[in-house]
């Protein structure tokens, strides 16, 4: 578990990113990284805590303590320290197919129940994921390995999200012919086209849905199931289905105004631009731009802070961002002890890149939109919001009142709905006649994945709503584990 005294010895330390207003001129990706040896002294900061939390993936009033994964951290921690690079990838990539993934994106549920992070700056457990994997594809340990032999049978993933890909990863490795559908024209999902390039560049992507190719597993995309193909013809030609669309549904804002030109969805926005950039440099004119104009994201969350820096890399005039909940405090409550996941101020790139241009934050908390304003061509002008207030209603539920008084005026030109996601589309749903749960849901106990029909499986956001990547790995694998058992009977998968 890394040196016994390194977390005394040695600071928490991360490379630097690149500079603000450098990075916002690209859409390059904006971590750097450390040597070998500046590294080392991070993975011995793992301290021999004798019952580590960092890894227990549990949840505490809703919330991840550890990680969901139950990547084996202090084992690879000390392999860093010791300058095993190898066995540390060896022991990373038992629990984790996408390390390159989680590792730029998670928001590490891990570090927030590390046993030094009870009074000290917690071990840079994210960072060190990043690298050895990083370093695992320089070195070329990653090769194809496709499996000895073939069962017979044949899965169809439906979605290629993280869920979709760790599920058919795992499927693949024990010896199944897997099929991933995709209605987008390119395999990712949710790591494609709704995190933007600067935070995970779509190379890194691609060359694991390349390698998963070459190991065997077929991709199909541009083909809705659905629309492009029947949940029933998947059905008869194929011995079972793993559902992993995602929650694809997003929550809107029915105010006065929706209907103006200028008023989108953030992963509209979002996916619009990835595609846009990738086909064509953003040259295409297909991406929906912030150019010059007043943008007002509304939802305090990563999406959100997607969106602000997304908009500032068009070069929009202002970007502000308005979040209906308190604003987070800078260091736990007491009701949010260690090892629960720290609910603190996290100041994002995006907002490290506004305050930058700008000179000040871009949100403001407590804040909801009442209505949006257009001029005489339906084109969005402006948008009126009221401050509100958190009290509790009869039945002892928290709600917002609004603020009488507090009503204020933002100009802008396009207004980013960022407030998450309501649950899974209806179409294979319906057409497979799968239950849902009381949130609209597919219908699927966690542990065994099974719908109510015969040979259908459900995971990640499409099982249990909107959640980390972390999560949507954890349940896709899961569900290769019980879909492989039932196709076999018994099953090897983790």
């Amino acid at each position: 578990m890394g040196k016994p005294t390194g977390f005394m010895d040695y600071k928490r330390e991360l490379p630097p990113d690149r500079q603000p207003l450098e990075r916002i001129k690209d859409w390059n990706e904006f971590h750097d990284h450390f040597s070998d040896e500046q590294q080392q002294l991070q993975g011995a900061r793992c301290m021999d805590c004798g019952i580590p939390f960092c890894h227990s993936g549990v949840l505490i009033n809703n919330a991840a303590s550890g990680c969901p994964i139950n990547n084996l951290i202090p084992e690879w921690n000390d392999l860093i320290y010791r300058g095993r690079w190898r066995e540390a990838w060896e022991r990373l990539r038992k629990t984790n197919n996408f390390a390159e993934f989680t590792g730029r994106v998670c928001p590490a549920p891990c570090e927030g129940a590390c046993t030094v992070g009870i009074n000290e700056p917690q071990v840079t457990i994210k960072n060190n994921e990043v690298y050895i994997v990083d370093k695992a594809w320089a070195e070329g340990w990653i090769t194809p390995q496709p499996p000895h032999q073939r069962t017979g049978k044949k899965v169809a993933v439906i979605g290629s999200g993280p869920s979709g890909l760790a599920c058919a990863d795992q499927l693949n490795k024990a010896g199944h012919t897997v099929t991933v559908y995709e209605r987008a024209d390119r395999t990712g999902g949710l790591l494609m086209y709704g995190i933007p390039n600067m935070k995970l560049d779509k190379s890194v992507v691609q060359r694991r849905v390349d390698l998963m190719a070459a190991e065997g597993v077929a991709f199909v995309t541009s083909t809705e199931v659905g629309k492009d193909i029947s949940a029933g013809t998947l059905k008869a030609e194929n011995d079972a289905i793993v559902l992993c669309g995602g929650a694809t549904k997003p929550r809107d804002l029915p105010i006065e105004g929706r209907e103006l030109q200028g008023v989108y969805f953030a992963m509209d926005f979002l996916k619009a631009n990835t595609r846009s950039l990738l086909d064509s440099g953003l040259a295409d004119g297909q991406a929906i731009s912030a150019q010059g104009k007043d943008v007002l994201v509304i939802g305090g969350g990563d999406t959100g802070t997607d969106c602000v820096g997304t908009s500032i890399r068009h070069g929009c005039r202002t970007v502000n961002q308005i979040e209906i909940l308190p604003r987070p405090r800078d260091s736990r409550a007491p009701s949010n002890p260690w090892p629960q996941w720290p609910f603190v101020l996290k100041t994002d790139y995006g907002q490290e890149e506004a305050i930058a241009l700008y000179g000040s934050d871009p949100r403001t908390y407590l804040t909801t939109a009442k209505k949006f304003v257009g001029d005489e061509k339906g084109q969005l002008k402006e948008v009126h919001t009221i401050e509100v207030d958190w009290q509790k209603d009869p039945q002892g539920r928290m709600i917002p009142v609004e603020v009488p008084g507090t009503e204020k005026i933002w100009p802008a030109q396009l207004v980013l709905l960022a407030m998450g996601f309501l649950g899974p589309e209806d179409t294979v749903l319906a057409e497979l006649g799968v239950a849902r749960d009381a949130r609209s849901n597919a219908k699927a106990e966690h542990g065994t994945f099974t719908t109510n029909v015969k040979g259908v499986f459900a995971a990640g956001d499409m099982r249990r709503g909107q959640s980390l990547v972390v999560w949507a790995i954890n349940e896709g694998r899961a569900a290769a584990r019980e879909c492989d058992r039932f196709l076999m009977g018994d099953t090897l998968l983790p």
